[in-house]
């Protein structure tokens, strides 16, 4: 564990916690009559991004330094990083299903190697499961499959 850089983050990321929290009391309350309206994930998310970052900050108090340094994974950054913006350019065109598909078997392909065809199933079932239970059973709208498919 990289101590300064662990402070850093959490400062960072209690900061983009913050953020969030002020920018859902800026969204409507409530859509349509629902109960739960668009301000409800932000604001949930902000909460529990301010809650972890004050425990790694906390952490980095109780944690003793480490002689050893670990080299960085730059590599696997750049990929997920580049994936992340490759899945927010073309989730519109080509649709949730495909693109969350190919996001995560990306993601899981970068981090273990040897096991595609888990990483196929858990990619398959989750992407598919999320979109069946978000637009049939909630009645939510994403973007389905793309014109030409």
């Amino acid at each position: 564990m990289e101590i300064k850089f662990d402070r850093i983050a959490s400062v960072m990321f209690l900061t983009i916690g913050v953020l969030f929290i002020i920018g859902s009391k800026n969204l409507s309350s409530s859509s349509y009559g629902s109960v739960v309206g668009p301000d409800i994930f932000p604001l949930i998310l902000g909460g529990a991004l301010v809650l972890l970052s004050i425990r790694l900050f906390y952490e980095t108090f109780n944690a003793k330094s480490e002689g050893s340094k670990e080299k960085l994974q730059y590599k696997p950054f750049l990929i997920i990083f580049t994936a992340t913006l490759v899945y927010i350019l073309t989730l519109e065109t080509v649709g949730y299903v495909i693109t969350t598909f190919l996001f995560l078997f990306v993601c899981f392909q970068t981090m273990e190697r040897s096991k595609w065809i888990n990483s196929l199933i858990i990619s398959a079932s989750f992407s598919g499961l999320v979109y069946f239970l978000f637009v049939e059973v909630l009645k939510g709208t994403l973007p389905g499959w793309p014109i030409w498919f």
